[in-house]
């Protein structure tokens, strides 16, 4: 809480007052002020000077010194120890760059046909099934929408974002907005609350209590504070309003699908790194230090996905509407020094379209060593290799990494800006030619991912991008996902045989290669993962596919019985122990990886097993003591070292010991 001047000086009187007389503190002392930007310019500092003469003062802050006090700073801290300006710790990834939008909520008319209008522009790049699935939310945000209140304007348009915006549609990221006053962020929050927006909350310094209302009956109706009070109770629903905004805040960091919004006026807009906030939207005028501090609140690291802060201004602080701005630091930071708060805004769409060309370039240049005609076995030898090559597909690994990668930053950047590509500079041809390289490489990744059997390593990752691929590219990708469930192709194949076939994609079902290289390419995966749990099975069944894939290629089996022949593989790879020519008694994967590897000796086997599971312990695999106890049980009946050791491997690679 700011003190007045007469605060400020009786506390520096009781504080000498308490002192003993002749006071002299005793040693070094070093004095470090954080944020001292905000306390050390007058009085107070000048008390902590007489009180510790001799100290050495060291000030941080985090936050650009104004012009007017940078001299009175050099003049009680002396030179500076160091600097690091903003655009530094962007170029660092220490924190993330900000993208700035004015967005002038008076141009919207309110009438049925003007709001179908907005609607559509604002959707125009959503496919037909996104906009349907938005539409069905359009019922609830009607008494919204109908207003003609400016608040209710600014509303609609944060909706529309949280439907829109991925990580605001994801639940992973959320947003903060800057009230002008604790009654309009009560109103804000009763508008959002209507409209079914329900994950939202208020946080300020507002103190509800009884006494907050008292002398506000009038009998002329409900004032504005009882009208606030109530809204407050209402939010807190009988819970204690310290406990509430400590719940509120966690929340907003620990789980930002449940708490999405936060509506604030003054506080939080320093101090509070909650690294999920992605979007400030600034209905409140303010300038340098506190404007300042209250755009970084969305500049934190988060996860991949987060690439920006975003930042949306109804008040137009930085006269970009007004005066066509692109420099957004000249006017409301014309305080500064140019240097200190260099790079701190940039434009949202001059930003975006140079990331989208980017990312444009940077996947081209990874496809350009793809053989034409651009097929999908064409993008499947250069990022999966060979079948017959065991090595291959492990060889390909970083580049299909980078593909994976390169295609959704390629989505993430197009979604940005799907709405706005004319806006952006982009011609009708361009915006065209853009949107089908952005669903064709979609596609290659897709096709690719199934291809070389990382589907199911990736598909806690392609989650992330579900929404923007059934929104910006269509519902074929999230369908055939839909069909996998949780199942590796392997599985699938096991579980449905031939018609497996018919849940991949296009691209891949309709070409008899592409389907059997799919196919090889996944047992292939699957046979090196599992070789260590029983090398002489799976050095058969590489032998076994390199044989179907030798025969496919010199057509010496026709298709239909070649896919009867790898489905008949397929179910040897993923289920060794149901196969008949085992005995009975080798029930479990582990004793049979144990028989095939010891000249398929039954007792030694059965003898081995058992000893294991006698002598293992919790945590054998890592701890040195328990792990030589397993090998001296196993060395009685294994006389060769050699054995021994590769005994041991395979036995550290059972998931039942």
């Amino acid at each position: 809480m700011e003190r007045g001047s007469s605060d400020y000086e009786d506390y520096i009187k009781q504080l000498k007052s308490s002192l003993p007389k002749n006071f002299q503190p005793y040693g070094e002392f070093y004095v470090f002020v954080d944020e001292c930007h905000r306390t050390q310019a007058g009085k107070l500092h000048k008390a902590m000077k007489d009180i510790l003469p001799n100290a050495l003062f060291i000030g941080f802050t985090g936050t650009p010194l104004l012009k007017q006090d940078k001299q009175s700073s050099l003049e009680v801290f002396g030179k500076y120890i160091h600097t690091y300006k903003f655009n530094e710790a962007v170029g660092d990834k220490v924190v993330l760059d900000l993208r700035y939008e004015a967005r002038n909520v008076e141009q919207y008319i309110t009438s049925q046909a003007k709001i179908d209008q907005w609607f559509a522009a604002k959707t125009n790049a959503l496919t037909e099934t996104a906009k349907a699935e938005l539409k069905k939310r359009w019922g609830t945000m009607q008494k919204v929408l109908s207003s003609k209140s400016r608040l209710e304007e600014i509303v609609k348009d944060i909706l529309l974002d949280f439907s829109t915006k991925e990580r605001l549609a994801n639940g992973k990221g959320n947003a903060i907005l800057v009230a002008g006053s604790i009654y309009q962020a009560c109103k804000y929050y009763e508008l959002f609350q209507n409209a079914g927006f329900t994950k939202c909350a208020i946080i300020t310094s507002y103190d509800p209590t009884i006494k907050s209302i008292k002398g506000e009956n009038t009998g002329e109706g409900k004032t504005d504070k009882i009208h606030q009070y109530e809204i407050y109770q209402k939010m807190l629903n009988g819970q204690n309003a310290d406990k509430f905004e400590q719940d509120v805040k966690n929340n907003f960091i620990n789980s930002p699908g449940e708490m999405q919004l936060l509506i604030v006026v003054n506080k939080l807009l320093t101090g509070f790194d909650a690294p999920p906030a992605t979007y400030l939207y600034i209905d409140k005028s303010m300038e340098d230090h506190n404007l300042f501090q209250a755009v970084c609140r969305v500049n934190r690291l988060d996860s991949e996905d987060k690439e920006y802060g975003y930042i949306i201004d109804y008040k137009d602080l930085f006269k970009s509407l007004e005066k066509s701005v692109k420099d957004y630091t000249s006017e409301v930071f014309a305080d500064y020094d140019i240097a200190d708060i260099a790079g701190l805004l940039s434009d949202r769409l001059e930003k975006g379209k140079n990331d989208l060309d980017t990312a444009i370039e940077a996947i081209k240049a990874l496809c350009e060593p793809v053989k034409p005609p651009y097929h999908t076995e064409d993008y499947t030898h250069y990022f999966c290799g060979n079948p017959q090559n065991p090595e291959d597909l492990k060889n390909t690994e970083p580049q299909r990494l980078v593909l994976y990668k390169s295609v959704n930053s390629l989505i993430r950047n197009y979604a940005n800006i799907a709405n706005e590509m004319e806006k952006a500079g982009y011609t009708t041809r361009e915006i065209y030619d853009i949107q089908q390289e952005v669903k064709h490489y979609q596609k290659v990744s897709q096709e690719i991912k199934l291809s070389s059997g990382d589907y199911i390593d990736f598909k806690a990752y392609q989650n992330d991008m579900r929404h923007l691929i059934d929104s910006y590219i269509g519902a074929e990708s999230s369908q055939i996902l839909a069909n996998f469930e949780n199942l590796t192709l392997v599985e699938l194949i096991v579980n449905n045989g031939v018609n497996a076939v018919n849940s991949l994609p296009s691209g891949i079902r309709n070409n008899k290669t592409a389907v059997a290289e799919t196919i090889e390419n996944n047992l292939r995966k699957l046979i090196i993962e599992q070789q260590p749990t029983n090398p002489k099975y799976f050095d058969k069944m590489s032998t076994l596919l390199n044989e179907l894939i030798e025969n496919r290629k010199t057509a010496t089996a026709d298709y239909q019985n070649y896919l009867q022949q790898i489905v008949e593989l397929a179910k040897q790879v993923q289920q060794p122990n149901t196969s008949s020519a085992y005995p009975q008694s080798l029930n479990t994967p582990a004793k049979i990886a144990l028989y095939d590897n010891l000249d398929k000796n039954e007792e030694l086997a059965l003898t081995i097993d058992a000893v294991i599971r006698q002598t293992k312990q919790d945590g054998w695999r890592t701890h040195p003591v328990k792990r030589k106890e397993v090998k001296n049980a196993i060395k009685k009946y294994l006389p060769l070292p050699e054995e021994i050791d590769n005994i041991m491997e395979i036995v550290k690679n059972q998931n039942e010991y």
